[in-house]
């Protein structure tokens, strides 16, 4: 029987990550805060994919493998497979998640002057709405950091990015390097 964490240690864990990297060591440059999460995400996935394709033969087609990440590794990281995967049969796939657990509570905090700016529906609105999308999107570059590394252990090297459709759905779109 394997071992599991806590759920709750996770994504607390996922969280003050962000926030630390985020506010105190890079609030300056979101990019880099961005690619120092994304990296951790990396070495995650590297790691777990090693773990968890130990005992299977090699997959012989990037498809065997988005579908292997679709159901098994996504089942041993979330208790549940991806809701959909989609792809253009030419190195794009989809990856659809319509109840991704690690942006069910996330939320963003908004000051009294973004609430009443929202309320009014004016240009502010939009600034405060895209603050909160760029706050929340930070969250995503550790999932996309993991699935880049299980798939380049796996020998596929790629580009994952992620989508916000509605909280707490998500797409992965992952780009097949050539």
């Amino acid at each position: 029987m394997g071992r599991e964490v806590s759920e709750s240690c996770v994504e607390s864990l996922i969280i003050e990550m962000v926030s630390s990297y985020c506010s105190s060591f890079y609030s300056s440059k979101p990019e880099l805060a961005a690619r120092r999460i994304e990296a951790i995400g990396y070495q995650v996935g590297l790691q777990l994919s090693e773990r968890y394709t130990m005992e299977r033969p090699r997959f012989s087609d990037h498809l065997e493998a988005i579908k292997f990440i679709c159901k098994d590794f996504w089942s041993e990281l979330f208790k549940k497979q991806i809701d959909n995967l989609k792809t253009n049969h030419r190195g794009t796939f989809v990856l659809q998640d319509n109840q991704f657990r690690w942006l069910r509570r996330v939320s963003v905090d908004p000051s009294p002057a973004d609430t009443e700016s929202s309320q009014n529906a004016g240009p502010s609105a939009t600034t405060a709405d895209n603050k909160a999308a760029q706050a929340t999107s930070m969250h995503l570059y550790f999932p996309c950091g993991i699935i880049r590394g299980a798939l380049t252990n796996l020998g596929i090297p790629c580009a994952v990015s992620a989508d916000i459709s509605s909280l707490p759905a998500c797409s992965f779109v992952i780009r097949i390097k050539a």
